[in-house]
């Protein structure tokens, strides 16, 4: 398999970017290397069709749109709903239905229209001080805000795409009003202003600073991984919130394929693949986040984080109200 590694990228781009033949699919990703290689490594020696990935930090729409149909990339791997609406959007996407994608990516975690669909999922779950914070002292996201959590939460930016989706599920239950007034108590209840990202909320817990923060679930097994940060992790257990009138707050990660894809049909079959149970087992294990193919198995450290119900509100939904989170967000200075 051809890997264009990112100090491959700009030579690579520059001369044409990525190559296009029959028994080929390139890629646009936002992901890390680590965290698909595994995975596409398994479709090449199971198909014999080269994936060659480019690894882009930022201008993704930008630059799928400056290339139009001349785009030699055929697929688009990306990380949460807000990104994957901002690609369809763009219009630089076309639809895909196939009876292997619709069976496996259940119908919340996929476009109606066939757009995207969903790879893996990841909760938005609290981090709670083993020595600060009582079993069942955490039950709902609607709960963060209420008095008995002043001055002990910690959170990354309000703005940040994470937080945005969690309270645009939070609209799409109670209606904007609502999250407004929850949006307010939540800042009030935090104990320092927003800073950094989920694993520095982490080391705030282990350092006294906050009792709980906001966090996705794959964190946990990335602190794990770190010498340095092994200790913040040993010092939190994670507890999966739901919505009043719901499940617990989940995104994704997704793929969706190119309006230009000059090689669509190996292409698809990538997709297809990318939700095989196979490929799904392969996520599970290197990944630390959830399959959306119902019946695989989680790696045994995610499942020793226990078990959750997931929302089953359609994403679609959620990414729609992004605009009027990001409005709420700026309103009550959450940030500032």
């Amino acid at each position: 398999m051809t890997m264009l590694r990112p100090f491959a990228l700009a030579a690579a781009l520059a001369a044409g970017a990525l190559p296009a033949a029959a028994d080929e699919v390139n890629i646009y990703t936002t992901r890390q290397p680590e965290l698909v290689t595994p995975v596409l490594e398994a479709f090449t020696a199971e198909t014999g069709i080269k994936v060659n990935v480019a690894y882009i930090d930022s201008g993704l729409v930008e630059r799928l749109r400056a290339e139009g149909q001349r785009s030699p990339a055929d697929l688009v791997m990306t990380v949460d709903i807000a990104n994957l609406k901002q690609i369809v959007d763009a219009g630089v996407i076309q639809r895909v239905v196939t009876d292997a994608l619709t069976e496996a990516v259940p119908e919340h975690l996929r476009a109606a229209d066939g757009s995207w669909y969903a790879l893996t999922v990841r909760a938005r779950v609290v981090y709670a001080s083993k020595e600060r914070v009582a079993d069942g002292e955490v039950t709902t996201y609607e709960d963060l805000a209420s008095e008995k959590w002043r001055g002990r939460i910690c959170t990354r930016p309000g703005t940040h795409n994470y937080n945005l989706a969690l309270l645009s599920a939070m609209i799409v239950h109670h209606g904007e009003d609502y999250a407004r007034e929850w949006a307010r108590g939540l800042k009030a209840n935090l104990a320092r202003k927003p800073q950094g990202n989920d694993r520095a909320q982490v080391k705030a817990i282990w350092a006294g600073e906050c009792d709980i923060s906001l966090g996705n679930t794959y964190y946990m097994g990335k602190m794990l991984e770190d010498p340095e940060q092994r200790q913040w992790a040993e010092s939190v257990r994670i507890v999966f919130p739901e919505f009043e009138n719901g499940g617990t707050h989940v995104n994704v990660s997704g793929v969706a394929l190119t309006e230009a894809a000059p090689n669509r049909e190996a292409a698809i079959r990538l997709m297809e693949f990318l939700v095989s149970e196979k490929a799904q087992e392969i996520y599970a294990e290197i990944n630390y986040e959830y399959p959306v193919r119902p019946g695989t198995p989680v790696s045994e450290l995610v499942a020793s984080w226990g078990s959750f119900t997931p929302d089953t509100i359609p994403l679609e939904e959620v990414a729609a109200q992004r605009a009027t989170a990001l409005k709420i967000m700026e309103e009550v200075n959450f940030d500032g």
